[in-house]
């Protein structure tokens, strides 16, 4: 089942060119000055409204399941922040990580066949 996560961000027009020319996202605007990136079935919704009235930041890492990892990481290793390399993970994925404009970490992963 997709999801679809909304983001706090400080800058719009810096987090849509990072993920425009980075990490080759498909942009869209949408309603009440948000901006909808999607990269497959993975779909982030950005906003400068503050919604939830603390700083821009996450604990976690946001995983994206992509289907050609492999061919993704070279498409934007050279360009992006990589948190840490491609790789198979024990758990049985193969993936690799990134710090995007706004501090989030994102990975992104596909399922390895056993």
């Amino acid at each position: 089942m997709p999801i679809a996560l909304l983001l706090h961000t400080s800058n719009l027009e810096t987090t849509r060119t990072h993920y425009r020319d980075t990490l080759d996202f498909t942009l869209t605007d949408t309603a009440q000055s948000t901006l909808t990136a999607t990269l497959q079935d993975a779909t982030l919704v950005f906003t400068q409204q503050n919604l939830w009235q603390h700083p821009t930041g996450c604990s976690g890492t946001f995983y994206l399941i992509v289907e050609d990892v492999d061919r993704y990481y070279q498409q934007v290793k050279d360009r992006a922040e990589i948190a840490w390399p491609l790789q198979n993970m024990p758990h049985g994925s193969r993936e690799f990580g990134v710090r995007d404009c706004n501090g989030y970490y994102l990975a992104f992963s596909q399922h390895q066949a056993r």
